[in-house]
């Protein structure tokens, strides 16, 4: 009888930590899940790895000081389209809304979508910097040959300047990946008739 009770209450303990383990396994799986748009939204939040803030307007007062702002455009090698800034390199004024233009052309035979990830440099300057308005909100499809100005309505805050951890910051760097959109794989099967 001792042995019976001995024998259920491990076959009890057994099943609890059992119970436990596939729980803690669940967890895991479940936060491997949420932890990419967990992450973005830090990111988003915190300006934290360089994200920009997104903001509605400037809402600040527009400072004489000023910072220059560089632009860079890549294309990943599976995205057959040229991409780039119309300008290299302007000077802003803290808090003033401003306005720069990338230009994109799908160089390949079909519609292509592409959605553009970016980020700012140096990374401590990301809280800072805040779009407005920009083509990187949303997929971008383009027709075969179809060239199209892509604005980016941002702001660098007065903020910058006060900040101990950026008074360095002399220059910003805006820079911006396209990558082909998952609708497009899908809908090309991977098969992209690239043209001259």
């Amino acid at each position: 009888m001792a042995d019976q009770k001995h024998t259920d209450s491990i076959k009890a303990r057994n099943k609890r930590v059992l119970l436990s383990c596939v729980v803690v396994v669940g967890g895991m799986i479940g936060l491997s899940y949420a932890s990419v748009p967990l992450y973005e939204l830090f990111c988003q939040v915190t300006g934290f790895g360089g994200t920009p803030q997104v903001g509605k307007d400037t809402g600040v007062e527009v400072s004489e000081k000023t910072i220059k702002v560089r632009f860079n455009a890549d294309v990943n090698s599976g995205l057959p389209w040229q991409f780039k800034p119309e300008q290299r390199e302007i000077t802003v004024r803290l808090g003033e809304d401003n306005l720069a233009h990338y230009v994109a052309e799908n160089m390949s035979v079909k519609p292509i979508t592409g959605q553009a990830v970016y980020n700012v440099t140096p990374l401590k300057a990301g809280q800072y910097f805040s779009k407005i308005a920009c083509f990187c909100f949303d997929e971008q499809t383009l027709q075969p040959g179809e060239r199209v100005d892509m604005p980016v309505s941002f702001y660098v805050d007065p903020a910058i300047a006060d900040d101990i951890n950026t008074q360095d910051v002399k220059t910003i760097t805006l820079s911006y990946t396209f990558f082909k959109s998952e609708a497009s794989v899908e809908v090309n099967d991977g098969n992209e008739d690239q043209g001259g």
